[in-house]
């Protein structure tokens, strides 16, 4: 398990040497502790963006930490690089040299795999659509099932229900849809109404449209 080192957001002093303001320290009973202090000095920063570098410089050192930063919008820690030893970064440089045409083709075919079951969800989102909305125009399914089933953007469909094409996660991409295309929603949003007052003032016409695209 790697050792945590925080990159603060305040200025911080070593609370044994005094040192400071810190760009890097551990907490030791609550208190700051430069990397002097902590024996840590000698490591150099990796960081993050390679996961083929920052896997073999883990691997390959007999001492590393973990670099995280605050951030204060999603408030919660998030993992900025790695502290390494630099012979042993050395060699995971040299090693992802030496395998950098395979990484690279081995990523491409991931991409292309990647990309190829994209488009089979994505056809299947919206046969479900169709098959739970049989009124829904099949350009608008489509439309829908490609706005929820984007890789990585935390939408309905890339969750674990959406994925399994569970009933509730696909009626609430296409509800979601409704609410913004086929209301005032995004006006009241922008006039300044609270978002649960919105949609509860659009709530019956959202429902008139799923009811309809039902029957």
């Amino acid at each position: 398990m790697d050792l945590v080192v925080i990159e603060p957001l305040k200025r911080r002093h070593c609370a044994e040497c005094r040192q400071g303001p810190l760009p890097l320290h551990l907490l030791e009973f609550n208190a700051p502790i430069c990397l002097d202090c902590a024996d840590l000095a000698h490591l150099v920063y990796l960081p993050r963006g390679s996961a083929a570098l920052t896997r073999r410089a883990r691997e390959a050192s007999s001492l590393c930490a973990a670099v995280i930063r605050f951030n204060r919008r999603r408030k919660r820690y998030e993992r900025q690089g790695l502290l390494v030893e630099e012979g042993a970064l050395a060699r995971a440089e040299s090693s992802c040299l030496a395998d950098a045409d395979a990484r690279a083709r081995r990523r491409e075919r991931d991409a292309v795999r990647r990309a190829a079951e994209d488009v089979r969800f994505t056809a299947s989102f919206a046969a479900e659509i169709q098959r739970l909305f049989p009124g829904c125009p099949p350009a608008r399914a489509r439309d829908v099932a490609t706005h929820a089933s984007v890789r990585g953007s935390g939408r309905v469909g890339r969750t674990a229900a959406g994925r399994s094409l569970e009933e509730g996660a696909v009626t609430a991409a296409v509800r979601a849809s409704v609410r913004h295309l086929d209301t005032e929603y995004d006006t009241l949003l922008m006039a300044g109404v609270a978002r649960h007052e919105a949609r509860a003032g659009v709530a019956s016409v959202v429902d008139a449209v799923l009811e309809s695209w039902r029957a």
